[in-house]
């Protein structure tokens, strides 16, 4: 079975950044977001793209933007302008991730059958960019792993894997 999974993390109000940029800084989370998305198609919205200095290594990465005139100049990108024009690009892709940002989330909530969701456990209130709510009447929580605060992480945080019902 195909798989679309959205990933992210989102604090305990649902926060996931400010100003283009995440709120946190978890070590062993990106390195969980490398181990899972590498080899696969990523999903973004364009200010999600334009966050990163460079693309990311061992992924294709499709950026979805409104501007028709939008381009970027690397192999491993392709600019389409719309969530049904991405996806119809990874139909025959076993797995593909949604990578955000949150308008991208929002439409990808109907899309995708898996959430691999990092819960940051903290509130942030000044955050102006948020991961939708979960659903539980179609969401089930099939995994989750608790990693602590520790030299490296400021927060504690859980990943949390939801599978649509």
């Amino acid at each position: 079975m195909k798989t679309v999974a959205m990933i992210a993390a989102a604090a305990e109000n649902d926060a996931l950044g400010k100003d283009n940029d995440l709120l946190w800084h978890l070590p062993d989370d990106f390195k969980r977001f490398k181990s899972l998305t590498s080899g696969h198609s990523i999903i973004m919205g364009r200010k999600t793209y334009e966050s990163f200095p460079k693309p990311l290594p061992n992924r294709k990465h499709i950026i979805i933007t409104r501007d028709k005139n939008y381009t970027v100049n690397y192999d491993t990108c392709v600019v389409v302008h719309s969530l049904p024009e991405a996806l119809e690009l990874v139909k025959d892709e076993p797995l593909s991730f949604i990578i955000g940002g949150g308008e991208i989330y929002n439409l990808g909530m109907e899309e995708a059958n898996k959430i691999e969701l990092t819960r940051v456990h903290g509130t942030f209130e000044d955050a102006d960019t948020y991961f939708p709510k979960i659903d539980e009447s179609v969401w089930e929580l099939a995994t989750e792993q608790y990693h602590p605060i520790d030299e490296k992480h400021k927060y504690a945080f859980t990943y949390l894997t939801y599978l649509k019902i």
